[in-house]
């Protein structure tokens, strides 16, 4: 099929590609003229695990090219609307500026037949009236929404075989066609069995926002229960541990540490208490509301504990923080946490030397008051204190012996329970953690 992919940042350029590779033709379109040049070279303009041979691959068979000019996806069967919603500055409200202007831009470029996409998160009620835009600027267009569920660092695996295919199509004859192109896009996996959900806009919408919301708010339980943990000398792990081993709880996601970060988690919680409360049921959600609380003192959390174990103070104190990444296996540094707390370190007048595997440019671009260097070795020369703020599995498999002499105090806080504290207190270090006696 022919297809167009408009916005080609994280999620687009992720989908485009993987569309080419799965025998489409498809171009990809984006405003931004150096992303566009990059992806025409083979080029990612980020970090995610996989994409670069995708993309590399897809570039070569001819199927895939990218545009800055919106007219180039005219002849395609269906275009998928992938551009960011992110979180209007002073509000919590989500900003759907790129998602009205890119179907402004493409209703030009429709013909009657053709589907337009949806793939960008949207607060309910969106679908429905871009749906009635499209359909009144061209006559037998249509629209569809298709919510993504990429997990960053493995985006490549989740586009090509995901758990699951959600469609919100309208009723009738059109749903039905619009269902049936949707069938013909993911034909590849939909033979494999991925379970496939057909629905209304405002369910498929929705499920997108409450995934995010039930994750947001188990990571957030756990963090509670270690909030808990610290004041009656329990062991926030071992608890996590004994809760996972209910079926109808299970262990993923409890992990206490830092929180939730990116470009998603957050943003997307905030946009959903703020279209519940337009729809006046602000109430039904109003936990999320304590769920980002939560997730915020835990940032906190961890510069009170680096001044704990630096003796009260942290000023003038050499900090090594290892991560700036709100996750391994990415670039992304947006609302990171690790991010977050080595600024907030600095601030307090410590001295905050930073290493990431892939996050330092990103990272450096937001907080330049921070010293960056390469290596683990080069952060923790002369450390005061040794903060693991994203488990990246370097990171989780360091030794504790070959950092022995390099820091000036052993001592280290493992801000994402990654590290084992029998061993690394048995090396004669000082260990410390969220939710850990």
């Amino acid at each position: 099929m022919r297809l167009s992919v408009i916005g080609c940042g994280y999620l687009g350029a992720v989908h485009a590609a993987c569309m080419a590779a799965l025998g489409h033709e498809v171009v990809g379109i984006d405003v931004d003229a150096e992303k566009v040049a990059a992806l025409s070279r083979g080029e990612a303009p980020f970090y995610e695990p996989g994409l670069p041979e995708v993309l590399t691959e897809a570039m070569a068979s001819g199927r895939l090219r990218f545009s800055t000019d919106i007219a180039d996806a005219a002849g395609s069967q269906v275009h998928f609307v992938c551009v960011g919603t992110p979180q209007k500055p002073g509000e919590y409200a989500a900003d759907l500026t790129y998602v009205d202007a890119s179907v402004d831009a493409l209703v030009p470029h429709l013909s009657a037949g053709d589907l337009v996409v949806g793939k960008s998160t949207v607060p309910v009620g969106t679908a429905a009236r871009l749906a009635a835009t499209v359909s009144t600027a061209v006559p037998g267009a249509m629209l569809a929404w298709n919510p993504e569920f990429l997990r960053e660092g493995f985006a490549v695996k989740d586009t090509l075989t995901p758990d699951r295919f959600v469609y919100g199509v309208p009723s009738g004859t059109d749903g039905e066609t619009a269902t049936g192109l949707m069938d013909a896009v993911y034909a590849e996996a939909l033979a494999t069995g991925t379970p496939r959900i057909v629905t209304d806009y405002a369910t498929a919408e929705l499920v997108k926002v409450a995934a995010n919301s039930f994750l947001a708010t188990k990571i957030s339980f756990i963090n509670a229960m270690a909030e808990v943990c610290e004041e009656t000398g329990a062991d926030v792990t071992q608890l996590a541990d004994a809760l996972g081993h209910d079926e109808r709880i299970g262990r993923r996601f409890l992990n206490a540490g830092l929180g939730f970060g990116g470009g998603c988690l957050p943003k997307d919680i905030r946009a959903f208490m703020a279209r519940a409360g337009e729809l006046g049921a602000d109430q039904a959600v109003g936990f999320l509301r304590e769920v980002d609380a939560i997730n915020s003192r835990r940032r906190t959390r961890m510069i009170d504990l680096a001044r704990e174990v630096n003796e009260g103070t942290i000023r003038d104190k050499r900090i090594a923080v290892l991560g700036t990444t709100f996750k391994p296996n990415s670039d992304d540094v947006r609302d990171s946490p690790a991010l977050d707390v080595a600024a907030g370190l600095a601030r307090q007048g410590a001295h905050v030397v930073v290493t990431d595997p892939q996050g330092i440019a990103n990272a450096r671009r937001r907080h330049p008051e921070l010293t960056y260097v390469e290596t683990v070795a080069e952060a923790v020369a002369g450390a005061d204190s040794v903060l693991l703020l994203t488990e990246w599995a370097e990171y989780r498999d360091l030794e504790p012996d070959d950092l022995a002499g390099l820091v000036a105090t052993k001592t280290i806080l493992d801000g994402r329970n990654a590290l084992d504290p029998v061993r690394w207190r048995s090396a004669g270090w000082a260990y410390r953690a969220l939710g850990r006696p």
